[in-house]
């Protein structure tokens, strides 16, 4: 798979083609432009080659100088979405942790299909109020974030109604680690195992775990990852929040989840992995 960040950088690239073939259809070379727009020679090199993004201001410059400014609102609405398909979680979270669990709910009401993949926690719709609480003070911490944690617990659980309204379906794979890595001690990690084997048996969920013991010669662990129907996929980075919206990249994505589920135990056999796990808090 590719870099968690290429879909951006692919996206920038192609709006920098795009201003160029808009440039050369103008006959105007690179420094003619710049010179015209007043800016240093090199600018139009490195927008045109995805290295700068350009501001709205610089857009409806370029549009201008090549006589296309009815193209202008269309390439501004083009570059805000690349800005927005990068988000940092200072950015995401600076109003808060409740305000940032917020922005996910519209997304999880209108999609139909959902499929995930964790390679060391068990995804949002499977936890526990407790195990929620754990990872979010946990963040809040780490991030040095105000202290709303209540109310974005009380989001995240609102949020799983749609295990049970609706025409959703959620097929979930998860590494057996997930079931074993431990959050907020052996109290909350036995009533969020328990919870896991409730929530496993409804109509809308298919579980499968990815035994320690699988063959992973062809298919190592990647990246924790969301796709949400056929339209986008959503990847947790370290310093931010990655949004992928481009065909070719979601469907690399899907073929992947695919293989992971192949890997996958279901039903009464991934039952049995929880119930050890269960078992193991108790040694």
């Amino acid at each position: 798979m590719p870099s968690p960040s290429s879909s951006v950088q692919e996206a920038k690239r192609a709006l920098g083609r795009r201003l160029r073939e808009l440039r050369q259809d103008a006959g105007l070379t690179a420094r003619a432009l710049a010179g015209m727009a007043g800016w240093h020679e090199s600018k139009c090199s490195r927008i045109e080659h995805g290295k700068t993004p350009p501001s709205d201001a610089d857009i409806r410059a370029w549009t201008h100088h090549c006589g296309v400014e009815d193209q202008a609102a269309d390439l501004i609405a083009t570059a805000r979405g690349i800005e927005g398909m990068y988000v940092e979680w200072r950015r995401l979270e600076r109003a808060g942790l409740k305000q940032a669990q917020e922005t996910a709910s519209p997304l999880f009401d209108r999609t139909k299909r959902f499929r995930a993949y964790s390679s060391w926690l068990l995804p949002g719709p499977l936890q526990t109020e407790g195990y929620t609480r754990s990872i979010l003070q946990a963040t809040a911490e780490r991030r040095n974030l105000g202290h709303d944690i209540e109310d974005a617990v009380a989001v995240r659980m609102q949020r799983q109604r749609v295990l049970h309204e609706g025409d959703h379906r959620f097929a979930i794979v998860v590494e057996e680690s997930t079931l074993r890595t431990m959050i907020g001690g052996p109290d909350v990690m036995a009533g969020q195992l328990g919870h896991l084997l409730s929530v496993a048996s409804l109509p809308s969920v298919s579980l499968g775990i990815i035994p320690s013991t699988a063959d992973r010669s062809a298919l190592h662990p990647v990246e924790d990852f969301w796709i949400f129907d056929d339209t986008q996929v959503n990847v947790e980075l370290v310093s931010a929040w990655l949004t992928i919206t481009q065909p070719g990249e979601i469907a690399m994505y899907a073929q992947t989840f695919a293989a992971l589920v192949d890997l996958a135990v279901h039903g009464r056999t991934a039952r049995s992995l929880i119930t050890a796990a269960i078992d193991a808090l108790d040694a």
